[in-house]
């Protein structure tokens, strides 16, 4: 299979998505730089998507799964505050490119999947793209207390309610971002550890997620 290249006109539309996150008013250059350098259509698996990888739309990938739309990415990374050298935890490593994200921002990156042949897929693209992130294949609910304390921790899934483990893995001033309600229906939060008893919960609007599935990793 011949690879895809990322030529100049992967990169012009790569510009024109920056543009339009910031009409959306994604604000944080770094994010946008980090959008900017991230090839998106190296993560799409079907080529039938492949013309469409910079416009801001979601697509389904393996497993069921899906790639977040663009906005979607850049506005939880902005929610994170990523600063280079943070430990992040993502839970639902997914097709990889919001861990490509993250890689682009500085983060030294643990990354959490649920479905094993996705884990795997994954794990190849990311080395063969240069992108140095620790993928694990296991239950995101559980976190990865071994690793723990994280600065930042980001879910890329609905869950029914913030993991009761997750808070207790963020470092004091750490702050957790993650899609809370039914399927579909989902509000994105941004939590803040302000000290070793208490969390900040902020609210920041509606989103649509696949769910998070507790207690299970699918071979």
């Amino acid at each position: 299979m011949t690879p895809i290249p990322d030529d100049y006109r992967h990169q012009g539309m790569r510009k024109q998505l920056v543009e339009e996150l910031k009409r959306k008013r994604i604000g944080d250059l770094a994010v946008l730089a980090a959008i900017n350098s991230v090839p998106r259509h190296l993560f799409i698996d079907d080529s039938a998507f492949l013309r469409l990888a910079y416009t801001d739309q979601a697509f389904p990938i393996a497993c069921g799964q899906t790639i977040s739309q663009p906005y979607t990415v850049a506005f939880q990374s902005q929610l994170l505050e990523v600063r280079k050298g943070d430990k992040v935890l993502e839970i639902g490593t997914g097709s990889g490119y919001q861990t490509a994200v993250l890689c682009a921002l500085g983060a030294k990156v643990f990354s959490i999947e649920r479905h094993k042949p996705l884990h795997m897929a994954t794990k190849q693209r990311l080395e063969r793209l240069g992108y140095r992130a620790t993928l694990v294949f296991g239950d995101g609910y559980k976190g990865l207390p071994a690793h723990a304390p994280f600065d930042r921790i980001i879910i890329t899934c609905g869950a029914p309610a913030v993991p009761e483990l997750l808070p207790a893995q963020l470092k004091v001033g750490g702050i957790l971002v993650v899609p809370v309600g039914p399927e579909g229906k989902q509000k994105m939060l941004k939590l803040v550890r302000s000290d070793s008893l208490t969390i900040e919960e902020q609210e920041h609007g509606a989103f649509s997620f696949v769910p998070m599935l507790s207690n299970k990793s699918a071979g």
